[in-house]
């Protein structure tokens, strides 16, 4: 293929159109060829044919429409892209459980969906060790409680900037499990379009639709 040329591939309604429109040059042939050769002591009754016209009429009525929804979901989705090349370059806020150590901190954010007497943070790295516990967190429900790790481990020693996984533990007061979200920061490096919708691709190694980013930075 040379350099700037493209490809299209045709829609289920131009294709349904095509063969709509084959249907109608055989329906009209059958028709002439039945006229031509008809028993003039019986003719063929009119009204079948009426009907099969009729219900061929309908059927591109639908198509047509069909073609429409499809040309008005391509300048949507063209849009929603034009919107999401705007968010390259920028941090985005996302529920996630993965976190950035970078310059030696690492800043997210964490919600219960009850009231919690025990939230435990577990830090590990990308094999799975755990690198850091930080334990007797805030769990009251309806707030969004800031967390900043200082980038030591448990030894109190400096851990190298990375990408690390986090997982929230939340526990009532006796011991019934409660469910969280962890929301941490990072920043959109490019808009890929692989799959025919846009995805954005993320500094920490993750891919993300703009759907799921909860605000901009």
């Amino acid at each position: 293929m040379e350099i700037g040329s493209t490809t299209t591939t045709p829609s289920a309604s131009t294709s349904s159109l095509q063969k709509l429109g084959e249907d109608y040059t055989s329906f009209l042939k059958l028709l002439t060829a039945q006229i031509q050769h008809q028993d003039p002591l019986q003719p063929i009754d009119s009204t079948q044919f009426v009907s099969q016209l009729a219900q061929l009429t309908q059927v591109e009525q639908s198509v047509v429409t069909n073609n429409n929804l499809e040309n008005i979901y391509a300048q949507i989705s063209a849009n929603a892209a034009m919107s999401d090349i705007q968010l390259i370059g920028h941090d985005v806020l996302l529920a996630t459980d993965t976190i950035e150590l970078i310059d030696g901190a690492a800043k997210f954010e964490y919600a219960v969906d009850d009231d919690a007497g025990l939230v435990k943070m577990t830090i590990k790295a990308e094999d799975g060790t755990v690198v850091r516990e930080l334990t007797g967190l805030k769990g009251l429900k309806g707030e969004v409680h800031k967390i900043t790790w200082d980038g030591l481990d448990n030894k109190g020693l400096p851990v190298p900037d990375a990408v690390f996984t986090v997982e929230l533990e939340a526990k009532t007061t006796d011991g019934t499990d409660v469910s969280g979200s962890v929301y941490a920061a990072t920043r959109v490096e490019e808009l890929s379009f692989e799959r025919g919708t846009p995805t954005l691709i993320l500094r920490n190694g993750n891919v993300a639709t703009s759907g799921s980013v909860v605000s901009i930075r």
